[in-house]
């Protein structure tokens, strides 16, 4: 008599929105678009921006720039206006550009996690999406040594300048996901599970996260 449960389909398990947060040179944009490819689901990166461009009539740069002003973040929350787009008051007009862009981006994650699983890298997706069932949150992070590693290999960083512009990246992503989410970036309590990519590698890090949602009661 067989006693062990009936083995599921990966089709079961993939009701899932999986969303990726990474250090900078981690590889977790990677991992998250070869764990699309092997689920066969939709990948969403620079994609948000072009479906945000698309809905709203805002140029690309916008999108493009409003991350990449978050280097200070004092200076970034005064920028901002101290969270305006919380006040119920002020209506959207009212709010900073960087705050309508956000926005923007907000409905269109969203959007794409109703339409059906898929994979989202970045742009606080775990938090836009945190009342919303079936999400899985992952962080990505590695050593210094692989990331910069990578960032000269890949993004052909100067040797002399790539640990300075990984620090300076990285704050970046960590003060405008704690403006905008009101969470601290790479939290352990924030994410469902955190992988070091350099310690099992790329490929691996798929295979663990494939797992994790099949094992997931």
């Amino acid at each position: 008599m067989n006693i062990l449960p009936e083995m599921k389909e990966w089709s079961d398990y993939m009701s899932k929105i999986i969303t990726i947060s990474r250090q900078y040179g981690s590889g977790g944009r990677e991992i998250g678009k070869k764990l699309a490819a092997n689920l066969n689901i939709p990948f969403y990166d620079n994609e948000l921006i072009a479906r945000a461009v698309k809905e709203s009539g805002f140029a690309a740069a916008a999108f493009e720039n409003a991350e990449r002003k978050a280097t200070n973040s004092l200076l970034y929350s005064i920028a901002m206006g101290l969270n305006a787009y919380g006040s119920q008051e002020l209506g959207f007009t009212h709010l900073s550009l960087d705050d309508r862009i956000y926005l923007v981006q907000s409905d269109v994650i969203r959007k794409v996690a109703q339409e059906g699983p898929c994979v989202i890298v970045g742009r606080c997706a775990d938090y836009i999406l945190k009342d919303m069932p079936d999400v899985v949150n992952i962080f990505i992070w590695a050593s210094l040594e692989f990331r910069k590693k990578r960032a000269m290999e890949l993004d052909h960083m100067p040797k002399d300048k790539v640990e300075e512009e990984i620090r300076r990246i990285d704050k970046r992503r960590a003060n405008y996901y704690n403006y905008h989410a009101n969470e601290k970036w790479g939290k352990a309590e924030n994410y469902h599970l955190s992988l070091r990519s350099d310690y099992i590698g790329i490929d691996n890090c798929v295979e663990c996260i494939k797992n994790y949602i099949e094992h997931k009661i």
